[in-house]
């Protein structure tokens, strides 16, 4: 029988965030196919009522190891035989289940997914890149420069961030253009590459979801109160477990004018980038003045805390019926449409 499969976890630094929103998934969910992706990048059919601490020690027990085939006819299969996904649920988070990778090996096994597209989501996940699109399209942004030789075009103090990674993984502030480089020469996460930007000092962090099924629907906007420097992975993502380490303020106190300015904005992004399902779009402000920072294509819990009135089964259904109803993506072998299989096929085999 045909259902859904929530896809977690990955060969990613947020491996663990991943399982955590997959399993949450699945529990909702419940009647589901819960297909977990090992740190080694082998993939496993596990029981979906499992917890996280039966990942604690790696792949848990009595999993059943899948083989994924990223053609036609192929997809997740368990003794050689195609598990009967309707569409799959992506809970990934960072490189290669949020970067395009995966998403092009879905499309290529013509499964249907949740979140964006293969391009989409290489753009969402590239710092330089969706800075450089957001600037160009006239909205307010920090500039962002690509770390290397020459010192940057601004004052500091920095911020130095991974050009491809989320959840505050590797972001450090430094004083100047040396440290900048020293920090990129020894630190693991900054190894494909560091953009550098201005630190604004007493500014502060704003969010906000948003859900384009059955039609583009904003979130409250939240404004997670840090202390000094940035909000790291900690307060992101294991404060606002339950540990209480970051107070959460939601809605926002904002004046309507901003909120009606994030609101527009959002939109934009938005459209610009090619959002699908769920997503949230990180600001930064001070004293009024707006700055768009980065993009969540899949954020951490699919970010449902940010629609307080909206159950998670509500959230979750519906990126499931939005993916249903979309053609899985169909290439062929004639022109451009020739070179994007090409393409594709070449980042699928990442997966091995």
């Amino acid at each position: 029988m045909s259902r859904p499969a929530v896809i977690f976890g990955g060969p990613s630094p947020e491996h663990d965030i991943s399982v955590s929103t997959g399993l949450q998934a699945a529990h909702v969910l419940d009647d589901v196919h819960a297909v977990y992706w090992s740190l080694s990048g082998r993939w496993f059919l596990v029981d979906p009522h499992l917890e996280v601490a039966d990942f604690a020690d790696g792949v848990p027990r009595k999993a059943r190891e899948l083989t994924f085939v990223a053609a036609p006819g192929g997809g997740f299969l368990w003794r050689r035989k195609p598990l009967d996904i309707s569409v799959a649920l992506v809970a990934c988070h960072g490189a290669p289940g949020e970067d395009g990778t995966l998403q092009a090996a879905l499309d290529l096994a013509q499964i249907r997914y949740t979140g964006p597209g293969a391009a989409a989501s290489a753009l969402g996940m590239d710092k330089f890149a969706f800075g450089a699109v957001v600037a160009a399209a006239g909205l307010p942004t920090l500039p962002r420069v690509l770390l290397g030789d020459e010192a940057p075009p601004f004052d500091p103090p920095y911020i130095v961030k991974p050009r491809f990674g989320g959840s505050s993984i590797g972001i450090e502030v430094v004083e100047d253009h040396a440290t900048a480089l020293a920090l990129a020469a020894t630190s693991p996460n900054l190894a494909d590459g560091a953009v550098v930007e201005p630190f604004v000092a007493d500014s502060r962090d704003l969010q906000i979801g948003v859900r384009t099924y059955p039609n583009v629907d904003l979130s409250l906007i939240e404004a997670p109160v840090r202390g000094e420097g940035i909000l790291g992975y900690q307060e992101k993502y294991l404060a606002w477990g339950g540990s209480g380490r970051v107070e959460r303020r939601l809605p926002a106190d904002l004046p309507d004018a901003i909120v009606a300015r994030i609101h527009d904005i959002a939109r934009r992004v938005t459209e610009l980038v090619g959002l699908r399902s769920v997503a949230r779009i990180d600001f930064l402000e001070r004293d009024g003045e707006l700055w768009v920072n980065e993009v969540n294509t899949i954020p951490g819990s699919l970010a449902a805390y940010l629609w307080p009135d909206l159950s998670r089964r509500e959230l979750l259904e519906g990126m499931i019926t939005e993916a249903a109803e979309r053609p899985p993506r169909r290439f062929t072998t004639a022109g451009a449409d020739g070179m994007a299989l090409r393409a594709a096929g070449s980042v699928a085999a990442k997966l091995g």
